[in-house]
């Protein structure tokens, strides 16, 4: 959970956003070194006194100032291209949720069982304390979350109903009218996580709340009978 001054990344819920927080971790050293070089060397340059006349060329540091940032490139690009493929890797999922944006709302169809189950997910008013003049709700409070259960693959096939939406939880997904984009994600463990539409196309149009519980598998299918 985010908290106040805290510099770093949230703690991963999935396999997939563990590896790019390594990543993460692992570029920005290569930034801070970068970094601390380039101004030890522009110090040096204010302050030392070294002069001469008839320097031309340097062919060695040349070519030391070409080959470094070009190795410095491969020591980023290997682990980059390593999570390009991981994250378009298939797999096959366990249940496929069907997610639908309409103007203001969101559905969401679990189509995959002998009875399908849908429900609409609306935003919950906000309310405030009259007192201190501050909000008791959030507004990405939903009245009835997305159930998922943890240490499974699952598919979020996304189409939207009028205009163009964009999910975005645990992972961002852009939906278009008439088409459906499919999506695949893991998490490692039950909880309660919390999205919104990413897409300007309207005033107001931040406000469609995606909220996702994450549960063991014996809530999920109880959820699910009693839905």
């Amino acid at each position: 959970m985010a908290t106040w001054s805290d510099l770093n990344l949230q703690n991963s819920a999935s396999p997939l956003m563990e590896q790019l927080i390594f990543f993460h971790d692992h570029t920005l050293l290569i930034l801070l070194m970068i970094t601390v070089l380039v101004s030890y060397i522009m110090l040096t340059l204010f302050f030392n006194k070294y002069t001469h006349r008839y320097l031309l060329e340097g062919q060695t540091i040349e070519v030391i100032w070409t080959i470094l940032p070009a190795i410095t490139l491969i020591f980023i690009a290997l682990p980059s291209l390593r999570l390009l493929y991981l994250l378009d890797e298939s797999m096959d999922p366990i249940i496929t949720v069907k997610t639908i944006g309409h103007q203001w709302y969101w559905s969401y169809e679990y189509t995959d069982f002998v009875t399908p189950h849908e429900f609409d997910s609306y935003m919950i008013p906000l309310l405030w304390n009259i007192q201190w003049w501050i909000p008791t709700t959030s507004c990405w409070q939903s009245n009835s979350p997305t159930i998922k259960y943890s240490n499974s693959n699952t598919s979020n096939s996304c189409s939207c109903s009028t205009f163009m939406n964009s999910t975005c939880h645990s992972s961002k997904s852009s939906c278009y009218p008439r088409s459906t984009k499919s999506n695949k994600f893991f998490m490692n463990r039950p909880g309660l996580y919390y999205g919104q539409c990413s897409e300007i196309c309207g005033t107001n149009h931040s406000f469609m709340p995606i909220v996702l519980e994450s549960v063991n598998t014996k809530t999920f299918i109880n959820w699910i009978l009693n839905a």
